[in-house]
């Protein structure tokens, strides 16, 4: 504690932003830096602990993104912050977060924060710390910014309900997909917790809609929702256990998001962890599959059904629409002039838009190849799989040369880069 007491805040935010990029909840993107010659320029792209989110109407947002401490009371073998971790600690006050982020704002460098903590004390005095961040930015510096807060599930509920108050989004760990990998990892953690606080935000956020129905002035809890985010490959579960725990948290929590974090080796790890790391790509893997939930009407089971029966595994080589395609081969070719949304939105290489464009433009003329390639980004990746007026595909009774004909269409070209160097 003495040691943390003697560090500037320039220290402190070098600290507590690079232990905050393990958090995925807050989604982020790189960019190109643009500086300023004659040092007049307002507004940066590049700057400790800056990150940049995209609103649902595809808006850039740069966010402060910190947390309030590294130390932590709790001992997760997967946590760089854990309470026996040797990592250099840090720790900043409510009222130093709230000057960081208005000082931030007014030189254009952040349009909001997200913010995330370990637990010190215990975890009612770590949200209380959370939620006076938020409440004095929106009440005492009246912030209209975009506010994220990672908040607490042991915490008292009421606490976290006044985290809703005040942030436009909320989120709540789940840590490990499955109970188990939370018992063996995180001992401290308790799902039935974890699961019971979603709950209760979930109630909350519905409760606040209702209430804004009738009452103008009825006050919003977290109207940007909430989200979580899961650890993927530090216990045993499969590809097809994470998908199917992901479906459910939907289901259940009526959640904006979940965020997949590839596990990372960290400096002293527990011998129960892995000693590698899982490839980047199953994480990617993992966010095209929940896309195609959530946006392409897939079910779980599909899903599921793309893996590897072994193993339970995505494939690392195709994403998980080809893969289901090259499985359930039965399903193709599909007619674009009469196929239904469902069936087109299954065809690989055919986005949400690209489906839409064809059926709008099938009312008004029979399609030919050609103008299905006008209609997409790459008519190549979707010829094997459609019939037009004008054409119709070569049937391929053998899966595997069905693969070697699409693979290195869709194959990435280049392999994975690390996000973190280790």
């Amino acid at each position: 504690m003495e040691q943390m007491a003697q560090l500037d805040t320039k220290q402190k935010l070098e600290i507590l932003a690079d232990a905050a990029k393990y958090d995925a909840s807050c989604a982020s993107s790189g960019t190109a830096k643009r500086n300023s010659r004659d040092g007049k320029g307002l507004g940066s792209t590049e700057g400790m602990g800056i990150c940049h989110a995209y609103a649902p109407d595809g808006r850039c947002i740069s966010l402060l993104k910190i947390l309030l401490t590294n130390s932590c009371i709790f001992d997760c073998h997967y946590c760089i912050n854990r309470k026996s971790s040797n990592v250099r600690r840090a720790r900043f006050t409510a009222d130093e977060v709230v000057k960081l982020t208005i000082a931030f704002y007014k030189r254009n460098y952040i349009e909001g924060l997200f913010l995330s903590s370990g637990i010190i004390r215990s975890s009612n005095y770590t949200m209380e710390q959370m939620v006076e961040v938020a409440r004095a930015l929106r009440e005492d510096h009246h912030f209209r910014g975009y506010i994220h807060l990672k908040t607490i599930p042991d915490a008292d509920p009421e606490l976290v309900h006044q985290a809703g108050l005040y942030a436009d989004r909320v989120s709540i760990n789940v840590e490990l997909p499955t109970v188990s990998g939370l018992k063996r990892l995180a001992p401290e953690k308790d799902g039935v917790r974890i699961e019971t606080a979603m709950a209760e935000v979930k109630s909350s956020i519905a409760d606040g809609k209702d209430a804004q129905k009738h009452y103008k002035s009825a006050p919003k809890f977290a109207p940007a929702g909430q989200s979580t985010q899961m650890i993927v490959g530090a216990d045993a579960a499969t590809d097809g256990d994470i998908v199917t725990r992901a479906s459910t948290l939907y289901d259940r929590f009526g959640l904006r998001r979940v965020y997949y974090s590839a596990f990372s080796p960290i400096p002293d790890a527990s011998t129960v962890l892995p000693l590698q790391r899982p490839p980047l790509m199953r994480e990617h893997r993992l966010y095209q599959s929940d896309w195609l939930m959530r946006f392409y009407d897939f079910q779980p089971h599909e899903v599921v059904a793309a893996a590897d029966d072994a193993t339970g595994m995505l494939p690392l080589d195709i994403d998980p629409k080809l893969a289901w395609a090259l499985k359930f081969r039965q399903h193709f070719p599909v007619d674009v002039n009469r196929a239904p949304r469902e069936r087109l939105l299954r065809v690989p290489g055919l986005g949400v838009k690209s489906v839409d464009r064809i059926i709008a433009s099938r009312r008004w003329r029979k399609l030919r190849l050609d103008d299905v390639a006008r209609l997409t980004v790459s008519v190549a990746k979707v010829r094997p799989f459609i019939i037009t007026e004008d054409w119709r595909p070569v049937i391929l009774s053998d899966k595997a040369e069905l693969k070697s004909l699409v693979a290195p269409l869709l194959a990435p070209k280049k392999e994975q880069l690390e996000l973190f160097a280790a």
